[in-house]
């Protein structure tokens, strides 16, 4: 009870409480990018040099913004309905892309997204649409390179939509195959799988000659969650093998099961699609789980409860439909995100992603210039992921600064041999020390490369105190460098 009075005094005192809490030093800060249809981006398909630079450069408007708001991670969608973004030997590639399936739009979208995410200090994670495969329309267009004509043993037909059978023989490998593609040709932070579930109508899904070949007794719904178990067990222990630092998340539903607290909860995970993330979390075969909880009050709140309860220590993001605000949708009001936020940070969550990315960046009911203007205000360093690595690297060299226009360059030699390992956060103090567990003292994260500029707004004299950490692929974070002292003095003293 306490918890939801908690929120109701939230709404009444909104920002003056607020105020009062700093922000956190570690938190997530991510956003749901969605290529199907090009709802997020691309706006058009690319035919020509000149769209394809168009593409381009409106991908990293979408990155400058989330970076001027410090979000510190985006969830790139992958693979749509069959269909990938990525060079592969697998799929054909997105037609959103280019206009026409198999055909890529004159570079590699994916491997684009991940250059300019790591260059603003972000994370970028490959979020793929699991078992959907499309309508019959899409089947037709993808024509012989669709997965249902390559490979039909593993598909079904179901209201109106195909979908890879996951209680067939064969799924599970063909999914891997995809993940194996990414894993091993992109740098990527993270696998993200969503609609890792049957769908909607799950109990008339056509799987009972599957079932009766391999169920083994055990009851329908126990198998089918069984499947899905197996497929992420799997995919998790390859990833690990390969490179373990690369994280392996899921979106499931945003309610985990029927819990006492709401026990007519409706749609959920484990008795309504036969998900069961909480025995991923609870085996340790996944290292974040981001549900989609768009919905508010007593299907939100307890439910957060919920997920961090059977957490096992692993990250639990909540999800949040930014989309809801829309007058066409739900038409929320902002504070009814932002109570969502301050529930997450408060009682355990590790930070929020949003649905969709246009949703946050059109700034709708205002919800960009709030979080860029109050709960992101300063950077976030992203979690540490302990239970992969907990090994600390070295310090870097203090700060070199150098004033060059209206810039200050800043420059620290890395530690040996870890080059490309390692990322770097840089603190600051105006006249005073430099407090490293003190948001507002972060300058930077996730910096790749041993140097950074900081702008000069103006040229007041003052004095800077710097510092750098070094952090590892596990998000490790080393001891502070030495601080580095930078008088800056106006131009008549200069």
């Amino acid at each position: 009870m306490k918890r939801y009075l908690y929120i109701a005094l939230l709404s009444l005192i909104g920002l003056m409480l607020r105020a009062e809490v700093p922000s956190p030093k570690h938190e997530i800060r991510a956003v749901w990018l969605t290529t199907i249809y090009g709802l997020d981006w691309p706006q058009k398909p690319a035919t020509t040099e000149y769209g394809r630079k168009m593409q381009q450069q409106e991908l990293c408007q979408i990155l400058d913004r989330l970076k001027e708001a410090n979000f510190n991670m985006v969830f790139v969608q992958v693979r749509m309905r069959g269909d990938v973004i990525y060079k592969s030997a697998i799929e054909p590639a997105s037609k959103t892309f280019s206009g026409k399936y198999g055909v890529m739009p004159g570079y590699d979208p994916l491997a684009f997204v991940i250059e300019e995410c790591h260059k603003r200090g972000m994370e970028c994670h490959a979020w793929m649409v699991t078992f959907p495969v499309g309508t019959d329309k899409i089947v037709k267009e993808q024509g012989r390179n669709s997965v249902v004509k390559r490979m039909p043993s593993l598909c079904k037909r179901f209201n109106g939509e195909w979908y890879l059978d996951p209680g067939v023989p064969g799924t599970d490998q063909y999914i891997l195959s995809l993940v194996k593609e990414i894993v091993n040709g992109y740098d990527v932070d993270g696998i993200h799988f969503d609609y890792i579930r049957y769908p909607e109508e799950a109990k008339k899904f056509p799987d009972r000659a599957a079932y009766n070949k391999s169920g083994k007794g055990m009851p329908l719904d126990e198998w089918r969650r069984s499947n899905i178990t197996r497929m992420v067990s799997m995919i998790y222990d390859w990833v690990k093998g390969v490179k373990p630092w690369i994280q392996v998340s899921s979106s499931p539903l945003g309610k985990y099961s029927r819990i006492p607290k709401v026990p007519n909860a409706g749609w959920t995970a484990y008795e309504s699609v036969y998900q069961d993330p909480g025995k991923w979390l609870q085996q340790g075969k996944h290292d974040m789980v981001v549900p989609m909880m768009y919905y508010k009050f007593d299907n939100f709140f307890p439910f957060v409860d919920n997920w961090v309860e059977i957490s096992n220590g692993r990250i639990v993001v909540p999800g949040l439909g930014a989309y809801r605000m829309d007058k066409k949708e739900a038409d929320w009001e902002k504070n009814d995100i932002t109570d969502q936020i301050d529930y997450s940070r408060y009682y355990g969550g590790a930070g929020c992603s949003f649905f969709r990315c246009a949703n946050v960046l059109d700034n709708t009911k205002g919800i960009y210039d709030e979080l860029k203007n109050v709960y992101y205000k300063y950077p976030a360093q992203l979690p540490p992921l302990k239970w992969l690595d907990d090994a600390v690297p070295e310090a870097p060299s203090e700060i070199k600064v150098r004033k060059e226009n209206n810039e200050l360059e800043l420059t620290w030699d890395v530690p040996e041999g870890k080059s490309d390992s390692l990322s770097y956060t840089v603190y600051y103090a105006i006249n005073d020390s430099v407090d490293t567990q003190t948001s507002s003292h972060m300058l930077a994260t996730g910096v790749r490369g041993n140097s950074f500029r900081l702008p000069l707004t103006d040229e007041t004299e003052r004095m800077y105190s710097f510092c750098v950490t070094s952090s590892t692929r596990y998000r490790i974070e080393s001891k502070p460098s030495k601080e580095t002292i930078y008088y800056l003095l106006t131009k008549n003293n200069s």
